[in-house]
Order: C-alpha cells, then sequence, then structure tokens
C-alpha cells in the first residue's frame, strides 16, 4: 500500500477530499504515524488527525488500509495526484514528533551577518 493515498466523494454537488499518509516519527524507535487531512476539495482542510503511534510501518499501514476500505464503502474513490495539503499532514507530524520530545531540527545560520 503507499505511504500517501487520497480519496474523494461529490455529493449534492460538493466535493469532499481526504488525504492520508504515514510516516515514521522521530526517535528511531520504529514508531509510525498515520496522519489524516479532510475537507472540501480546493480549500484548506477543515480536520487534520493523528493517530498512533503504531509499532512499524505494517501496523500503521494496516489501519489506513482499513479506513480506507470504510470511505470506500461509504462512496469515496481513490485518486491519483499530488496531495494538496501536504503542507498541513507534515505540520501535524511535526507537532507530534514535538510532544514525543523530538523537536525539528533546524539547519544552523551561516556565520555573522554583517
Amino acid at each position: 500500500m503507499a505511504r500517501d493515498l487520497i480519496l474523494s466523494r461529490q455529493y449534492c454537488g460538493i466535493v469532499t477530499r481526504i488525504e492520508c499518509m504515514i510516516r515514521p516519527l522521530s526517535g528511531g524507535q520504529g514508531l509510525w504515524c498515520l496522519l489524516c487531512a479532510a475537507g472540501m476539495d480546493s480549500l484548506q482542510p477543515s480536520e487534520v488527525h493523528a493517530r498512533g503511534p503504531y509499532h512499524g510501518e505494517h501496523e500503521c499501514a494496516d489501519t489506513l488500509r482499513g479506513i480506507v476500505a470504510s470511505l470506500i464503502g461509504q462512496g469515496y474513490s481513490l485518486q491519483d495526484g499530488p496531495g494538496i495539503w501536504s503542507l498541513h499532514l507534515h505540520r501535524e507530524l511535526r507537532q507530534q514528533n514535538a510532544s514525543r520530545g523530538h523537536p525539528a531540527r533546524h539547519a544552523p545560520l551561516p556565520g555573522p551577518f554583517c
């Protein structure tokens, strides 16, 4: 299963979109996180959620498979193309890492500025 999935559904002329991705958490402990963003297509997401941590990519992917199967049963379909909410999902991943004591590392600034 892909690490990034996009699902959408049209109902009464409104297209709703759900983007999901699985990523490893920082810390080298083998923990993974499932991140999902949902909302109306072409707008900002109205919801961003994280689930986990899961012990390994396989366990996280199994959870994602179950969610996708449920959404397909509700009329959603898988879509191709780039994710439009990946920035929101990566922000949530940074927050999940920070809450576990693994803040994002920033590259040091170059020498003194004159």
